[in-house]
């Protein structure tokens, strides 16, 4: 909380700022009501503190750049294009620094769309600001605000420092962007009693950067800059630590571990060369870079990128940007997802569900402000005309209001407050679009000393009629007043039922005056009214939302519910939302008393998190981070940015998301719509999938290159395949086969397993095990063909380009194994048409490197008969047969298993 203030020239008192009575402020921050500071103190006060701005540390452009370079596959990809360079072979050069180039560019890209969400909250402070200054109002620019200055507030104005407010008249300032509440709240200047009130209802304050909607006010500054609420929240974003996904700590890990043991076997292999004396050194040396450059998958990045780059795309079509590639996929881990209720998982248009009247209970369908449903008894729809009280309430709840509602394009948008709203669309869904033919002539505005609204018209018979809505107990002793018998206690029974459901009560009533009567008093109300009943009101939940969490609870992915609602309403919510079998509660004032080890122990107890300030936010996320646990979170306001950008992926709402949110988060849903939070994940399991099936090929392919040069080395013999060749294989695996898996479909049942669980390995010992033999194997078909070619007569040429074809083909047959975990020649072997694409592509490019003169010239190779291409097809054969046989073992392996566990 920084309402303690620390950059005032007197030191605050023990107490927060809005319990203290105006005369301690005042001595507390040395300033007077009415004439306040001086242009002397004020100027001592900003040299001392500094400017009301907010200012970052920025990071230069490009230290983020080189920054990406900081990697061991990269390091060991620059010194091979370096060395690749020194002795000309500049194809390769060119080929592997395009690589590290591409990976860095992206790399870059990520890192400074999240560095934007500071500039948005920068922005927000207000450019100006009219003070008291020596006596005199003024206007200055908000920068020159210090504490003690003593400010004005009026309809329109952004506040621009942290207020304590002294004076105000009907002033209502919205709050949602720092609190996450709807309405616009209505502003006392009382001292509060409660030293731990929450943010969301310390009524005699006003935050920078909220809106004051109606009314006016005089307020004291008691925090500026960096001191505000919105600073808080500039210094969170500010401060979070943009954290690696899943799959990029896993591919690091991967990388580095495969990067060091290819060094290790060159290192190695050099050693064994130069003491055997095996060749000349340029040549060992040439043939070790070989091997490395060959044995690295230096296409692991790109084709990872475009299998991202891939579901990138196809979320867009779903309505959701997805502004980092690796996002995507990181919602495929998610085991947490955190987010915000108004407007995400509910509607945020407050919609009239229950109408008590003395002698019925209505139910109202339809939500939102759109003016379709009906009033209903006991499942059957009601003439609102055959019940003069309910007519009578629905009239008087439509005219006892100062809210606007129109439709503009198809959607219906109200300009006031959304409870007022409410009630005029439960006066269409009742009596039509057609309004009553009244005429106003006098209203009493809301105001919280007296919470309601009146209003004094003439009806169409010319009659003078008062129309009052607001809270019950106010309006009880004014029934009372007209009628001694009327019961309390059974609207209170009423009342209590609607509040335990979470919705809040509106009561109504009505009082016909004298036609002599031109003005409506506080003095005339008092005087008794008919009391018309009550409705329930609440923020609807999104019907949609309430399938998708069921889909994510049988995906094993929790959701949970941040709110700066009533810890009451918000279980209410949860509830009708189905967000878990039992909820549990927390409010932010509670959350405050707890140590970060505290809240990291109970943290998965609560199901939804009430009246919750921004920091508390960022501590939810935090403490879900230090248990292991992959999250989300979603949020549409300022309050939200910390969180968002905090969280291993940030969702920003596209149509009620503020600039800064949608800066700070990582993913934004165009159309504001949860469930497609259910597609993301399940479109991130399934590139995971992909990306993990994509890795098993490309590794033992890989690898098998640089065996048989390794091999070949230790046998002292020439090297059946040259540079130029593995660069071949290498450029056409990653344009034709490697994306394949790009388009493979999701796995049978994808959405019934658990998330995965972090830290776990992207391989698992099988999947080693495997790789090594697929190396092994494909690496001696290939040795083994070139010697027998070789013993039998085929020129050197010939049986190289015949070992190249041998490669391809084992990999070519590879991939049907690894697309799949059932067996190849099963249903699945069609699941995927584009397979069958890109083979035919990369047999087109073998058959032209092999036959088109340039090509041969290029690649040291030669014309190859049918028997030749057979004997390839044959030894690429022997892969499919070996891993498949493999595969038929641990499926049944499998079945045992599940047979004797039921």
């Amino acid at each position: 909380m920084k309402e303690q203030v620390t950059n005032s020239d007197a030191k605050p008192g023990p107490s927060p700022v809005f319990t203290q009575p105006e005369a301690t402020l005042l001595t507390t921050f040395a300033s007077d009501s009415t004439t306040g500071l001086t242009e002397n103190d004020a100027a001592t006060r900003l040299a001392k503190n500094g400017p009301n701005e907010l200012t970052a540390q920025v990071t230069p452009k490009w230290v983020i750049f080189l920054r990406q370079f900081n990697n061991v596959i990269i390091y060991i990809l620059l010194f091979a294009a370096a060395f690749t360079l020194l002795i000309r072979h500049y194809s390769d050069a060119v080929v592997i620094g395009l690589v590290v180039i591409i990976n860095a560019l992206i790399g870059y890209f990520q890192e400074v769309n999240a560095s934007n969400a500071l500039d948005k909250i920068k922005s927000m402070l207000s450019t100006e600001a009219t003070v008291i200054r020596d006596g005199q109002r003024t206007d200055i620019s908000a920068t020159g605000l210090v504490v003690g200055d003593i400010v004005y507030l009026e309809a329109g104005d952004n506040v621009p420092a942290d207020l304590r407010i002294l004076d105000a008249d009907n002033l209502r300032i919205q709050e949602a962007a720092l609190t996450g509440e709807p309405d616009s709240v209505l502003k006392t200047f009382a001292p509060l009693a409660d030293p731990l009130t929450p943010l969301a209802d310390r009524t005699n304050m006003a935050y920078a950067s909220t809106a004051v909607t109606n009314g006016s006010a005089t307020g004291i500054v008691v925090a500026t800059g960096h001191a505000t609420e919105l600073g808080q929240i500039a210094t969170d974003v500010s401060d979070a630590k943009q954290t690696k996904t899943p799959l990029m700590k896993e591919l690091d890990h991967l990388g580095t571990w495969i990067s060091y043991f290819i060094i290790a076997v060159a290192i190695a292999l050099f050693v064994f060369g130069w003491v055997q004396h095996l060749y000349a050194l340029p040549t060992l040396a040439l043939a070790v870079i070989t091997m490395i450059v060959g044995s690295l998958p230096e296409g692991l990045p790109a084709s990872t990128s475009v299998i991202l780059a891939m579901g990138v795309n196809k979320m867009a079509k779903n309505h959701a940007i997805v502004k980092t590639l690796p996002s995507v996929e990181t919602l495929g881990a998610v085991d947490i997802i955190a987010t915000d209720k108004t407007g995400t998982l509910t509607k945020n248009e407050m919609t009239a569900q229950d109408i008590f009247t003395a002698d019925h209970h209505y139910q109202v369908t339809g939500t939102g402000y759109q003016p379709t449903g009906t009033i209903k008894e006991h499942d059957s729809s009601v003439d609102v005309q055959s019940d003069p009280i309910l007519r009578q309430l629905l009239i008087s709840g439509f005219e006892a209001n100062d809210t606007m509602l129109q439709e503009e394009a198809g959607q219906w948008v109200l300009n006031g407050e959304p409870t007022d709203g409410a009630f005029l669309t439960l006066y269409h869904k009742g009596l039509g679009m057609t309004p009553p033919a009244y005429e106003e002539l006098d209203r009493i505005p809301f105001d919280s000393d007296y919470r309601y609204i009146a209003r004094l018209d003439v009806t169409e018979t010319g009659a003078h009629e008062v129309f009052i809505k607001g809270a019950p107990d106010k309006l009880y002793d004014m029934a009372l007043a007209k009628d001694p018998t009327f019961n309390v206690d059974h609207w209170n029974d009423v009342i209590h039922s609607l509040t335990t459901e979470g919705k809040r009560v509106v009561a109504v009533g009505r009082q016909l005056v004298d036609d002599n009567v031109t003005e409506v008093t506080h003095t005339t109300l008092a005087a008794g009214i008919d009391f018309l009943g009550v409705v329930g009101i609440i923020d609807p939940p999104r019907e949609e939302v309430i399938d998708a969490l069921k889909e994510m609870r049988t995906a094993g992915v929790k959701v949970k519910m941040i709110t700066g609602d009533h810890p009451d309403t918000a279980a209410a919510i949860g509830r009708q939302l189905g967000l878990a079998d039992d909820i549990h509660t927390i409010t932010g004032a509670e959350l405050d008393q707890l140590s970060p080890e505290e809240l990291k122990a109970t943290i998965g107890r609560y199901d939804v998190f009430a009246r919750t300030t921004p920091s508390n936010k960022l501590a939810i996320i935090n403490a879900y981070q230090e248990n292991g646990k992959v999250t989300a979170m979603t949020g549409d306001g300022v309050n939200d940015a910390p969180a968002l950008k905090q969280a291993d992926i940030g969702v920003a709402m596209g149509i009620k998301g503020t600039d800064v949110a949608k800066d700070a988060a990582d993913m934004i849903l165009v159309d504001d719509n949860f469930t497609t939070m259910t597609k993301a994940i399940r479109e991130g399991r399934r590139l995971y999938d992909n990306i993990k099936k994509t890795i098993a090929f490309l590794l033992p392919t890989s690898f098998a290159e640089g065996l048989i040069v390794a091999f070949s080395i230790l046998m002292q013999q020439q090297l059946p395949l040259v540079p130029t060749q593995l660069l071949w294989i290498n450029m056409v695996s990653a344009v034709t086969i490697q994306f394949a898996f790009i388009f493979e479909p999701e796995e049978t049942g994808i959405m019934h397993r658990p998330p995965r669980k972090t830290g776990t390995a992207l391989m698992n010992r099988h999947d080693v095990f495997q790789m090594m033999y697929v190396s092994v194997l494909i690496a001696a078909m290939g040795l083994w063909c070139f010697d027998w070619l070789t013993n039998s007569g085929v020129s050197h040429v010939i049986a190289s380009t015949i070992t190249v074809n041998v490669i391809i083909m084992g990999k070519i047959f590879y991939l049907f194994n690894i697309r799949t975990p059932h067996l190849a020649l099963s249903r699945n072997l069609w699941s995927n048409p584009m397979a069958f694409v890109v083979i035919g592509l990369l047999l087109v490019l073998q058959a032209a490197q092999a036959y088109i003169p340039f090509m041969q010239d290029v690649f040291q190779t030669g014309p190859m008969s049918w028997a030749q291409w057979g004997i390839a097809i044959l030894a690429g054969l022997v892969t499919l047969i070996v891993t498949e046989a493999d595969k038929g073992l641990r499926l049944l392996h499998a079945r045992k298993q599940h047979r004797s566990r039921l």
